[in-house]
């Protein structure tokens, strides 16, 4: 099979990789999904992590940010295992990047172990989510930090 010639595959991954990660969040914001919509925000954020690998200006960060998507919605639809899962995933793009990325791995990680009852390993990434927070330096990234860390303490 052969593409259009006025087809561009870098345009492409470009326009879907944020497309499908910014449909998976309305998803994930939306009270009333009906189980296809769950299916649908699990294979849009799959979606979405697979363009971003095809980009050139793929990096730790970005892949940060879509794992740690992927383990929110594992959480949100009470997979505690996948949500696990994909948390650690998460903390190994973030473990060099900025204390505002490593401390979401860090709060993915509670999340999917309190999910999961896990409470001692709970409390350790949210300590550790908090100190990081702490060391935030843009007051916007911490405050949301901060704001998810405290919704969290009612539980995943």
């Amino acid at each position: 099979m052969t593409k259009p010639a006025d087809f561009d595959v870098a345009t492409a991954h470009n326009h879907f990789s944020t497309q499908c990660f910014n449909r998976a969040w309305d998803l994930m914001e939306t009270a009333d999904r009906t189980p296809e919509d769950d299916r649908l925000m699990v294979a849009l954020n799959q979606a979405s992590i697979f363009h971003w690998l095809q980009r050139d200006d793929c990096n730790s960060q970005r892949l940060s940010v879509g794992y740690w998507q992927a383990s929110r919605i594992q959480a949100l639809l009470g997979n505690a295992e996948g949500a696990i899962c994909q948390a650690n995933v998460c903390l190994t793009y973030s473990r060099e990047l900025k204390p505002f990325y490593l401390g979401y791995a860090h709060e993915a990680l509670a999340r999917a172990h309190s999910l999961a009852g896990n409470s001692e390993a709970a409390a350790r990434h949210l300590k550790s989510s908090l100190e990081l927070a702490n060391r935030v330096r843009d007051k916007g990234e911490r405050e949301l930090l901060l704001a998810d860390l405290e919704r969290l303490k009612g539980g995943p």
